[in-house]
């Protein structure tokens, strides 16, 4: 099953400035504008390394990926980022409140270096369809670096709460603390402690890891460690980092993801008319949307909110329980079928809206946002519950995958606390 171990990481110096500004969200949730502000806040951000930046006189595409590892290395000469003195597994805590809450959350996990193993061996399981050109790019920075940059995030059952406690317990040395801009505070603290390590290394040997967050990543460090062929013995390249959660963390919190869609095959009227054939739609404002579908969700019920440039709202409902999967005509389970966000792609969108491809779609977290888009550059917003994790378990221990962008585990693993590279490898 899997096989963890401590790793002496990267983290950056004390005197290279407030973690505020070197650290920044993962690579993939940052658009170029939102890049370019976290690149400005000093000139040491980790986004310098992990979206480092195309030049009009760079004479390729990937001179930037140089330019990383070139980057990466001046800052280990210079001090910026230092090596731990000793391996050791880190305890990485935050402190949030979920959008529209005030409820404050816990979320604990342990960051380690995993060994990657391919899907088929059923230990390292995913749960999402991936973009071939996203793996393409994070390949050109993990061959130029040769390091794990940033943490994906990985999720193991534990039943009983023993491997979440033992994480909670273990002595640690001097943690260090900081708070991104979605009001999250985050502390890293080394364990070092042999016993500590020996006991984690062991409760988690029987586990299997689901890829929560960071299936291009893990994919992208599978395809590395393939093409370096058979090796006597552990080498780097069997490795990656990760953050590990317990299933059982009271702080694992899953959101949803909302589709909006720039232009439409067919007018609002020609739309409503044939999302009414399979779908019972209760006109609702836009502002109520949200509260409506996860009203009906809490009781069990399949719902999903569409809102159209005219400001039409509506709530949908089947008409027909379970009646829907009928409709999709694919090899997958009939529980896959039923999950809101396959039928929001199978059934909504492609065969009753003939929106087809992902070219029209973006996507945000946020219902309002998504809301407010309508009629700005957005033809029609569409709202859903998220799916939960027992639902990510199962369409992974199946061997299926959902559509892109079905689970959003909030917050994200910060970029900037602790750096791997391959060459501290021991």
């Amino acid at each position: 099953m899997a096989s963890i171990r401590p790793f002496m990481g990267l983290r950056y110096a004390s005197d290279c400035g407030s973690l505020d500004q070197l650290t920044a969200p993962p690579y993939d949730v940052l658009s170029a504008e939102q890049r370019d502000e976290y690149a400005s806040r000093s000139e040491h951000n980790v986004v310098h390394l992990t979206l480092p930046e195309q030049r009009e006189d760079d004479r390729s595409k990937y001179v930037k990926y140089l330019r990383s590892s070139a980057l990466l290395t001046e800052w280990r000469k210079t001090g910026a980022l230092a090596l731990e003195k000793r391996p050791a597994f880190y305890r990485y805590t935050q402190k949030f409140t979920i959008p529209g809450s005030n409820e404050p959350l816990i979320r604990t996990s342990v960051i380690a270096l995993i060994k990657v193993e391919p899907y088929e061996n059923g230990v390292v399981l995913p749960h999402e369809q991936t973009f071939p050109k996203h793996k393409e790019d994070r390949m050109r920075i993990l061959e130029a670096t040769r390091s794990h940059l940033e943490c994906i995030f990985g999720l193991f059952d534990d039943p009983s709460g023993e491997i979440h406690q033992a994480l909670k317990d273990a002595p640690s040395e001097l943690s260090v603390e900081t708070h991104s801009d979605d009001g999250v505070t985050h502390y890293l603290e080394p364990i070092t402690d042999a016993e500590s390590i020996r006991v984690l290394k062991d409760l988690v040997s029987d586990k299997k890891v689901w890829i929560a967050d960071g299936h291009h990543r893990y994919e992208t460090a599978l395809a590395f460690r393939q093409s370096k062929g058979a090796a006597e013995g552990p080498i780097a390249e069997d490795y990656l980092m990760m953050a590990l959660c317990s299933i059982s963390d009271p702080g694992l919190v899953l959101l949803p993801t909302h589709r909006m869609v720039s232009t439409l095959n067919m007018s609002i009227e020609e739309c409503i008319s044939a999302l009414g054939t399979v779908f019972e739609m209760a006109p609702t404002p836009g502002s109520e949307l949200m509260s409506a579908i996860e009203a009906l969700g809490d009781k069990g019920t399949h719902a999903w909110a569409v809102l159209f440039d005219d400001q039409q709202g509506f709530v949908l409902t089947e008409k027909v329980p379970g009646s829907l999967r009928s409709l999709i005509q694919t090899d997958d389970s009939d529980f896959l079928k039923d999950l809101d966000v396959t039928i929001l792609h199978q059934v909504i969108l492609t065969k009753l809206l003939n929106i087809v491809g992902l070219d029209r779609i973006s996507y945000t977290r946020d219902p309002a946002e998504a809301v407010e888009s309508v009629g700005k550059g957005v033809a029609a917003a569409f709202l859903m519950n998220p799916p939960t994790v027992e639902d990510m378990k199962v369409i992974a221990l199946g061997g299926e995958k959902m559509p892109q962008k079905s689970t959003y585990y909030f917050p994200k693993i910060l970029s900037g606390l602790v750096i791997w590279s391959l060459n501290d490898f021991s």
